[in-house]
This record gives C-alpha cells, structure tokens and sequence, in this order.
C-alpha cells in the first residue's frame, strides 16, 4: 500500500480506473466508415457518424464478438441481453447531441484482473464493459481564432472497462494497465497503442486516513502513457492531501493532467449519471445473444498471459522469467518456437539476456530480429548436446546477429566444435600442469581457488574448444 505522508500522518489512496480501448475493428461501430490511423481530417466520415437526419445506425457484429472475448478473457460474467442508451450532452465535436453507449445493461459484468506485485498477488475488480461510440475531436491550436472539428474518430468503437475502487498505489494502477495491455493483445481485441489513442485512461483517486471512511474522488481524464498515469495519481494524491490538512474540502471534478508541468487542473466539476439523462437509444433495440454464441467464442480463445506463466513455470523457469516472457506476444511466440524440443530454462537465458541485450543496443523489437526463433533453437541445440561449448556459443551468436546465418554452418566453418576426446584433453592438462609447477604447489597446499587458473589454461591452449566437464575430470583427477 501506498501512502501519503501529512502533517497529521499517513494517508491512503484509493483508485479505480475507467480505461477506453478501441476496439480492433476496421470499420466503426454503427457505420461502414474506415477508423485508419492517421488520415487526412474529416475524411472517413459516413452521413451516420455526421448525424445527418434520418440517418440509422446498425450495430457492427465484429464489435460485439470482440467485447464478448475480452470480457471472457477478464474472467467476467457475459450479459446475453444489453442495451444501447442515449448519454446526452452537447458539445462541438459529438455531432448527434449524444452519445450512444450503455448503462443499466452493459454487454460485460463483473470480473478480475490478478496483478503480480512485489510484495504479492493483487486481485483488481472490474466493475463492468460497455461498449461506446467515440466523440470526434476538437482542435484548439491550428488557429489563434477558431478552434476545428475532426470527426475522423466520431462513431469509432471504443470497450470503456470499469474497475472497482481496488487500487492502493500508483504501482498498481500502472501494473494493471501493462497487465490489461497484454491480455487485450493476446486475444487481438484491441492494438492497445496508448501514443496512438487505442487506449486511454482515466484515473478516480480520492485519499483516506488509513481505515476511514471513502473520500470524495477527482477523476483525471485522458492520461496516455503508464508514466504519466503514475505522476498524475501521485501529485492528485499529494493535491488533495495538502487541501484537507489545511481545513478544505475535496470538490468532486474532472481534472486535466498537465505532463510538462506535472501537475493537474480543473476541468469541470464532475457530473453524475442522472445528469446525462439517459434513456434507451430508440434506433437500436436491445442487444440479446445466445450462450452457444457465447461459448463458440470462448474456445476461440489462445493461451492467455497467467496460463502461459504457469507452464513456463512448470517447466523450470522462475517466476520473474516466466512473467518477462509473457509480457509480450511476440516475445512468447518467439519462444515457444525456440524452446521446441530444447532445455526451456537455457532458450529463456539466451533469449532474455543475449538477444534482448542485442536487440536493446540497436533499437529493434524481436519482430525484426536477425536471428530467428529457430535460429536460436539450432544454437541452444548445439549447446545441450555438447557441440560447442558456452563461451563459444557466445561468438557464435555475435556472428549470427550481424549476418543471420545458421550457427550449424557457422560452427563448422571456423572448426569451433567442442573437443570431447579425452585423450586429446589430456594432454593439454598435462602440458599445463608441466608448466606451471609452482602453481602445482600451491594448489596441493591448500590454495584451492588456483583450480579455476588450471581450468581457465586449458581452455585457453584448447582455443575454447575443449569439454569444460571433461576438463574439470581430468584436472581434478591428476591435481588430487
């Protein structure tokens, strides 16, 4: 738990997140338009997503499968029958006077989200998903005397996920968003890209004495990266804090995160459900869908993000590496390949460390690795079955990196496979031993930490090619 210090003592902070995720659709949710990223203003709207009169929505069939997936993907209860309401309120860039959305009947109920913390599991509420369409947008800074309206984004399908007030630090508020991130890229329900707008959230945080009855809660709208969720929960905590030490009152509002100053503002003062009028929009009838529905698309769905980290789990892998794995889908796609038929805790070793440690310097995701999946099987192959040995296996990979060849084809060319013949190796050690008398002496007089120089000669002489298991046998053997 989180807390912040005052005058009069510690304060707890409580939080609950509404996160907005676009739906990974290629048409909006009542029209036909495009939801393209990046196009030219005003040029993917439909007479529907401009409020033309007597223009009619038609629910898109994709949008709800979607929903319903990420709900069963969140543990949820899925709602076979739902409505669609009218959330009214005016301004510039929401065309139709409303927004339809949903309300009493939303399409998802309640489910979970188990976070994997420090100091351990954190199980996180959700309250709800209704689905939603987006406002268009408002564009304040093209001109010093008008502000512009683009409804590139009017009527594009939106999921708003609702938790309940679960959250005690802004650790676990960004822990959540990485951990709703992931699952909603696992089942290809949203791209979940926070610099793009396909997710954003907004923050309730209100403070407590420890124990005490809830406080009023300010919601901070529209943060888009989990640094900034971090900094906002934080300075809002810290704000309201400072506000009833001093004898104030927290107002409930809407406030606006500034990221260059760090701080938040006043929006408007926070409205409540009744101040929206709600009311069953009259154009689209309730939503009813079947179990069997339900279920088809349940058994569509892959191996999410908490089943994956247990079998990683049980095969051998530690709970930080496992759940670095699964953080990604690539990174898990890239090593369920790898791992095929291989030692699964030596593929994870060379994947987290060597080539993520690659990958880092030149800025590339593993989507554009040079060396393959089963590249990196091949080589750990030649590891486990005694081919070359590690610190060849290093040299290799170097050479691999930088020119996507095989590490069979590599290994054979420059000759690097491991010396196994124990006759060979033997007289190596000897060679070594011979050599080095005084160090001999040393060793046999009770300076044991010389066995690693004995080691190291050895490879060294071998050209790194010899057995290291062989080698420790043998100089053991012939130093007792």
């Amino acid at each position: 738990m989180q807390t912040v210090k005052g005058k009069t003592g510690d304060w707890e902070i409580i939080l609950g997140l509404e996160i907005h995720a676009q739906i990974a659709s290629k048409s909006k949710l009542f029209s036909g338009s495009s939801v393209k990223f990046g196009s030219e203003p005003n040029s993917q709207v439909s007479f529907v997503d401009a409020a033309m009169p007597g223009m009619l929505p038609v629910i898109n069939e994709y949008c709800i499968e979607q929903a319903v997936r990420t709900g069963l993907a969140l543990n949820a209860k899925i709602n076979l029958y739902s409505v669609f309401d009218r959330k009214n309120y005016f301004y510039a860039d929401l065309p139709q006077g409303y927004q339809i959305s949903q309300y009493l009947d939303p399409i998802v109920g309640k489910g979970e989200i188990v976070l994997d913390m420090p100091e351990g599991k954190k199980t996180v509420g959700i309250t709800r998903i209704h689905m939603e369409q987006d406002a268009g947008k408002s564009l304040h800074d093209q001109n010093p005397r008008f502000s512009y309206i683009d409804l590139n984004r009017s009527g594009v399908a939106l999921m708003e996920i609702v938790t309940e007030p679960d959250m005690r630090s802004s650790e676990e508020a960004v822990e959540f968003m990485k951990k709703l991130r992931t699952i909603l890229r696992y089942i290809g329900s949203c791209d979940a890209d926070m610099e793009k707008g396909m997710m954003r959230c907004d923050a309730n945080v209100s403070v407590r004495k420890p124990g005490g009855e809830l406080g009023t809660r300010c919601e901070i709208k529209n943060l888009n990266s989990t640094g900034n969720i971090k900094r906002a929960i934080e300075y809002e905590a810290e704000r309201q804090v400072e506000i009833l030490e001093s004898g104030g009152k927290i107002g409930q509002e809407t406030r606006l995160f500034n990221a260059d100053s760090g701080t938040t503002a006043t929006m408007r003062t926070k409205e409540d459900a009744h101040d929206y009028r709600y009311f069953p929009d009259p154009d689209l009838l309730p939503l009813e869908i079947s179990q069997e529905y339900v279920d088809k698309i349940k058994a569509s769905l892959p191996e999410l993000p908490d089943a994956k980290k247990e079998r990683y789990k049980a095969l051998g892998l530690s709970d930080y590496d496992a759940g670095v794995l699964v953080a990604e889908q690539e990174t898990t796609a890239y090593f369920d390949e790898a791992a095929k038929g291989r030692d699964a805790k030596l593929v994870s070793n060379w994947l987290t460390v060597e080539l993520f440690g690659r990958l880092n310097k030149v800025e590339k995701p593993i989507t554009e690795s040079p060396v393959s999946a089963k590249q990196l099987g091949e080589l750990v192959g030649l590891i486990q079955d005694n081919t070359i040995s590690g610190k060849i296996a290093k040299d290799v990979f170097e050479i691999m990196f930088e020119t996507g060849r095989n590490a069979g084809e590599i290994v054979e060319e420059k000759g690097w496979k491991q010396v196994t013949d124990t006759g060979a190796i033997e007289k190596i050690v000897d060679e070594v031993i011979a050599a080095n008398p005084d160090k001999v002496a040393d060793y046999k007089g009770g300076k044991d930490k010389l066995f690693g120089f004995f080691v190291g000669q050895v490879l060294k002489n071998s050209g790194g090619k010899a057995n290291p298991v062989i080698v420790n046998e043998l100089l053991k053997k012939k130093l007792s």
